[in-house]
């Protein structure tokens, strides 16, 4: 790139942030230079935004509290211990709630497909321990009933950016749903597994350049793991390597 196009480059750019001005992604205030720790969020925002760092469980990311025993050591949480999990490993870029929580609604419900880059982002960091060679990224598949009435399935827009960000194979269709479930909200752990029973397999197209290859599950919340748990078993059923799991939001327990 010659001198003159980088200053014109340059320029450009200038004029684009002073037309329009970084806002806080959540709120929209105005931000400088990005944001708080260039998260495109404002010091109000930022507070309220649990971003998942130090010591966590290394099977389904959820934030665990700190012994002291160092960086190097492999935690995990007792869900995990006394779970199924079929997932090998697994991590979340902030717990579900606050500025995680409106945001991800945002995302899933309000059209705000725009935040999906940034929170690409923040996922990118928090799952680059989960990167395999050969590792295939895909998301938690929509119903096309739901697809239609949603428009757009957030959880593949993420993990396309995902996939780019940490040089991955996206494969957005590797997963379909079988059937139309309801929604799990508000539902027990034991009513969010039944609901989704046999709901989830590999598509048949995708069958064979899946055989041995690590994936990377990509969605937006993990609460009970249900989805998680049902993905997981029809790609290892299906013939894959590991399975890992990276959810934009971790829900955690009160206490």
């Amino acid at each position: 790139m010659g001198l003159e196009h980088r200053v014109l480059s340059g320029a450009m750019k200038v004029a684009l942030h002073v037309l329009y001005p970084p806002q806080c992604l959540s709120c929209g205030a105005g931000v400088a230079d990005g944001g708080v720790g260039a998260v495109h969020l404002c010091a109000t925002c930022w507070t309220d935004a649990r971003f998942i760092t130090g010591a966590l469980c290394d099977c389904c990311g959820v934030p665990l509290p700190d012994d002291g025993s160092g960086d190097d050591q492999v935690l995990v949480c007792d869900d995990c211990l006394t779970s199924v999990r079929p997932w090998s490993r697994g991590r979340a870029a902030m717990v579900y709630d606050g500025t995680a929580r409106k945001l991800i609604l945002a995302l899933k419900h309000g059209d705000r497909l725009d935040l999906a880059p940034a929170m690409a982002g923040w996922l990118a960091r928090a799952a680059r321990p989960l990167v395999m060679a050969d590792q295939i990224v895909c998301p938690i598949p929509l119903h096309l009933r739901r697809l239609i009435k949603r428009k757009y399935n957030q959880s593949a827009h993420v993990a396309a950016r995902l996939a780019r960000d940490l040089g991955l194979d996206h494969q957005p269709d590797l997963l379909v749903r079988t059937r139309h479930t309801p929604a799990q909200d508000h539902r027990g752990a034991a009513e969010r597994f039944a609901n989704l029973q046999d709901a989830l397999a590999v598509n048949p197209r995708r069958l064979d350049a899946l055989q041995g290859r690590p994936v990377l599950l990509v969605d937006d919340v993990m609460a009970s793991g249900a989805t998680i748990t049902t993905a997981a078993m029809a790609l290892l059923q299906a013939g894959s390597g590991p399975v890992s799991v990276a959810v934009l939001a971790r829900a955690v327990k009160d206490h």
